[in-house]
């Protein structure tokens, strides 16, 4: 049996998650045909069949998932090998991937692209929006290098550095008679109509819990199913109901619009903790560092810098510890 390619792996995968030789092949830069002959190839070489084509879908056979689950692996520590030489010569030069959460990223990227332009222009960086869980997985799959994400958070082989705390802020329409107050308590939301994030995103979880029944006092029958922080303050300007949002998100909001006012929460303030998050392994720690001075220096409104650059951090022997516990 001939030799396996990288570059036959790399379709394999593509493929196995986009269940779809078009977007698969778009995804690894080259034809539909080259794509699918490399696969027949593949499985030719394998002597099993690896995908069930029908007209509608691609499904992973049995076998399937066990050679696309391996073939992970070997991409992974190819990709390992790529990083451990480029730590030696220049953590500095050649792309960061870097995600965040969709209640983080809007807000930060902007901010951040200008600083790490002057602090590493050789470094440029591959930005990626996602859910906590979807950038969890590219973590561990290699994919992407760094996550910001929020607290509580936890996975095996993940090492987390404190970023910055944020509070939450109330966004009132204009003219709503709370504006009277200077400090909003929280448990006066359980009387408001609140508007809320779709199920699967953090920043909503952490809002019910500020505040459980939210939930049932939404102006609408239906949650905001992937709807965006952005979306929600039009609706507030709309005078659809209120929101909260986390401080980068909300305290410009009354300069960007005049039919929106933002109060803070009266003691104790609800907050959030943000961390950056990384593979144990990744060897480019002086990136990670750059990136983090990069986010203190970027100045969200409204946030708390936390921790020094030890805490979380890997040491010059190789043991790493987590700072992973829950702050509200």
């Amino acid at each position: 049996m001939t030799g396996i390619t990288l570059n036959e792996l790399r379709y394999l995968v593509a493929l196995a998650h986009a269940r779809h030789f078009g977007r698969a092949a778009e995804q690894c830069g080259v034809s539909q045909p080259t794509l699918s002959l490399a696969i027949k190839k593949l499985e030719k070489r394998l002597g099993a069949l690896l995908f069930e084509r029908t007209a509608a879908d691609v499904k992973l056979t049995e076998v399937g998932r066990d050679v696309v689950a391996q073939a992970e692996k070997v991409l992974f520590e190819v990709q390992r090998l790529e990083e451990i030489a480029q730590a030696h010569r220049d953590p500095f030069m050649g792309p960061l991937r870097v995600g965040a959460i969709y209640t983080i990223g809007p807000y930060l990227f902007p901010r951040l692209v200008p600083k790490m332009r002057e602090k590493a222009p050789q470094m440029p960086l591959i930005l990626e929006e996602g859910y906590t869980a979807q950038l969890a997985e590219s973590l561990k799959r290699g994919t992407l290098d760094v996550a910001v994400l929020s607290l509580p958070f936890e996975e095996p082989g993940i090492v987390t550095q404190p970023l910055y705390d944020e509070p939450f802020r109330v966004l009132l329409p204009a003219d709503h008679p709370w504006l009277v107050h200077e400090a909003i308590p929280a448990s006066w939301l359980a009387e408001a109509s609140v508007l809320l994030l779709g199920p699967g995103n953090c920043f909503r979880d952490q809002v019910l819990e500020i505040c459980p029944q939210c939930v049932r006092r939404s102006p609408l029958e239906e949650p905001f199913a992937g709807s965006s922080l952005e979306t929600i303050r039009l609706m507030v300007a709309s005078g659809l109901g209120i929101t909260v949002l986390p401080a980068s998100a909300a305290d410009d909001a009354s300069r960007l619009s005049p039919l929106l006012a933002v109060r803070p929460f009266a003691p104790p303030e609800p907050y959030r903790r943000v961390v950056l998050a990384w593979r144990v392994t990744y060897p480019r720690h002086r990136a990670v560092d750059l990136l983090r001075e990069a986010i203190w220096e970027a100045g969200l409104p409204g946030v708390h810098r936390t921790g020094t650059l030890a805490d979380g951090y890997l040491t010059s022997q190789g043991e790493c510890w987590e700072t992973t516990q829950s702050v509200r």
